[in-house]
């Protein structure tokens, strides 16, 4: 774990069409190769949430994002990654104004239907040659 000690950490349910897709999307806008995955399925996510202190409730319910040993989640999770990408997609911490219970209501919902309306794959998501260097799992 010693080359992620610098970098952003996303975990995301890696057998989610969707949030396979906001992985591909993460990487596509990060230009400065801040961010590193692992997918909630793996036993590298497992032992990076329990070195943070973070109970493995969530499974793969959430995306978290890990920046200097803090523990994002859900709504909060998300606009932490759009805060770094920069460029235009910074912009969308105008949603930090809408009351936090009321985005992870949203996200609640969007992650409750997820798989009805984006699919699920058998097994996570395998990168390609070129990616493989991001993902830690």
């Amino acid at each position: 774990m010693n080359e992620i000690t610098h970098k952003r950490i996303v975990l995301f349910d890696g057998v989610c069409n969707l949030c396979n897709g906001a992985v591909r999307f993460i990487i596509r806008h990060d230009a400065k190769d801040q961010f590193r995955f692992a997918s909630l399925q793996s036993d590298f996510a497992k032992q990076l949430l329990g070195k943070h202190h973070f109970p493995f409730f969530y499974k793969t319910d959430s995306i978290i994002f890990i920046e200097d040993g803090k523990v994002y989640l859900k709504s909060e999770a998300v606009l932490g990654i759009v805060r770094r990408l920069g460029g235009f997609w910074k912009l969308l911490v105008i949603f930090y104004v809408i009351p936090r219970f009321i985005r992870d209501g949203v996200y609640d919902f969007i992650a409750r239907n997820r798989y009805k309306w984006f699919g699920k794959r058998n097994e996570c998501m395998i990168p390609t040659e070129k990616l493989r260097r991001r993902f830690l799992a």
